[in-house]
């Protein structure tokens, strides 16, 4: 990911003279500056001058526009600024725009106020005016209200810089497909064409035997050294086979591993999908490379899912370098615990789960597969991390892109699954399972899912709002005649006014 920037710019006008227009330059200057010394942003704000004419306005967009490590605008409207001025600047301009509603003093000086000051910090009013113009204007923005020493409103700034690296990001990714969606499945299915106009994905098919070739002309040499990696990194469960045997199936998956990133790379691929049912001359299923792709930041998606591949990618990427990240996964609904008071979903994969979300030890296992007629694949076997997250659903309703999220409880399973030998989570969506359930169900949402724990789904509704689709949310708050409401209104808006 490039080493991107945000532009921080003020906007003011000149009615009340150069003094004022000195201060409001001095005042956004030291916001920068305690901002970027806070350590609590992941990227730089970088100041800008106080824009307070048509066409400094304009050109300073445009300049965001065209400079790559430019991720976004945040705009602060110190004093007055008439919007009109801000028109011709935000038709043109193309990347996330924050609106950061605040003002320089954070308690009113109730002893020395007077109409200088009330004249030079007008945030509360001149942040009407700007809101007015791009509310009418109908440009998708971030609004953040209160001071700018508030912990709670720089960690909403925070969050909303790693939404829009995920905004800017999205247009980079290309998936590799070698393989076509499951035969006779439907919601893996998606219009390719509408996806590279919405989100900037590049969706291409390979044959599968162009990656076999790139598997083989790997070298024995780093095919044993990442073997040996392998093995120094975790647990090796051979369950009464042959050590020789388990090792050299340990190693096909190295050179899978190998092979496919070499592909990525050589052909500038972020994302890749597989199928089981087209494997080629594959020896195995990749498992374990698939889980190590992963966890090296590339998306995944099974059975030709190139819609949650570019999903994990872009959510790996609005993650990265986030404190105390706890993971981020393809996943798949599988079966259900309906016992009362334990009731939950087993989230797993026939082999790729992304090992970033893993709770302890790590094991490598084999196993037989009687999907892919191939040998038993090498796979990492572990439970996932205890925590709320996010699991995510981008499904084609024909006429538009869905993303659907809902608010997730992810605990350990009351017993062990000692016969099961892949990596799994358990969770309770909110909230509970029953109307979870209903309402997943209702939205459409897929049995493949992008799931993270250091993603909030306020980021995400951002993402899909900056992506101009439709986003549902199910948590806590959800109710099954609300939300069916909420998608009807939905389906009128995005049929007739989008």
């Amino acid at each position: 990911m490039k080493n991107y920037e945000f532009w921080f710019c003020t906007g003011s006008q000149d009615l009340y003279g150069d003094e004022c227009l000195a201060h409001v330059a001095a005042h956004s200057k030291e916001i920068v500056e305690k901002l970027n010394e806070s350590g609590k942003l992941p990227f730089k704000l970088v100041w800008k001058p106080t824009l307070i004419t048509n066409e400094l306005i304009r050109k300073t967009f445009n300049e965001a526009n065209n400079d790559e490590n430019c991720a976004g605008v945040i705009t602060w409207m110190h004093t007055f600024s008439p919007a009109k001025s801000w028109i011709l600047g935000l038709q043109e301009y193309r990347k996330p725009l924050c609106h950061f509603h605040t003002q320089y003093n954070e308690e009113i000086p109730y002893e020395t106020i007077d109409m200088d000051f009330m004249n030079e910090n007008q945030t509360a009013h001149g942040g009407r005016e700007y809101g007015h113009i791009v509310t009418r204007m109908g440009i998708e923005r971030k609004v953040i209200a209160g001071h700018w020493k508030d912990e709670a409103v720089v960690e909403k700034l925070a969050s909303w810089m790693y939404m829009a690296v995920g905004v800017i990001e999205s247009s980079h990714v290309r998936v590799a497909r070698f393989a076509d969606n499951m035969r006779n499945v439907a919601v893996t299915e998606g219009d390719k064409v509408e996806a590279q106009i919405k989100f900037g994905w590049e969706i291409d098919a390979w044959p599968v035997n162009v990656l076999v070739e790139y598997v083989d002309s790997i070298p024995d040499s780093e095919t044993e050294a990442l073997t040996e990696e392998y093995y120094r990194t975790y647990k090796i469960v051979e369950e009464g086979r042959d050590p020789k045997e388990f090792r050299e199936h340990v190693k096909v998956q190295a050179q899978i591993e190998l092979g496919i990133e070499k592909f990525c790379k050589e052909n500038n691929y972020q994302a890749v999908v597989t199928h089981f049912g087209d494997l080629g001359g594959l020896k195995q299923l990749p498992g374990l490379a698939i889980q190590r792709l992963m966890e090296k930041g590339y998306g995944f998606g099974a059975e030709g899912d190139w819609k949650t591949a570019a999903l994990v990618r872009v959510m790996k990427l609005m993650t990265e370098g986030k404190k105390d990240a706890k993971g981020t996964t393809f996943f798949e609904d599988y079966t259900y615990n309906f016992v009362k008071g334990k009731e939950g979903i087993l989230q797993a994969h026939m082999l790729e789960i992304c090992p970033s979300i893993a709770d302890g030890e790590i094991a490598i296992r084999e196993k037989p597969l009687s999907m892919g007629d191939r040998e038993d694949p090498a796979r990492l076997v572990f439970t996932a991390k205890e925590g709320y997250g996010i699991a995510c659903s981008l499904v084609d309703l024909g006429d538009r892109f869905r993303l659907i999220i809902n608010e997730v409880n992810v605990k350990h399973t009351e017993k062990e699954m000692p016969e099961l030998p892949v990596a799994t989570a358990f969770w309770t969506p909110e909230p509970d399972l029953a109307v979870g359930a209903e309402a997943w169900i209702y939205a459409g949402g897929a049995h493949h899912t992008a799931f993270s724990y250091d993603i909030t789904a306020e980021e995400m509704c951002d993402w899909a709002a900056n992506m101009g689709i439709e986003a549902v949310v199910i948590n806590k708050d959800t109710n099954i005649r609300t939300l069916r409401n909420e998608m009807k209104w939905n389906e009128m808006y995005y049929r007739f006014c989008r």
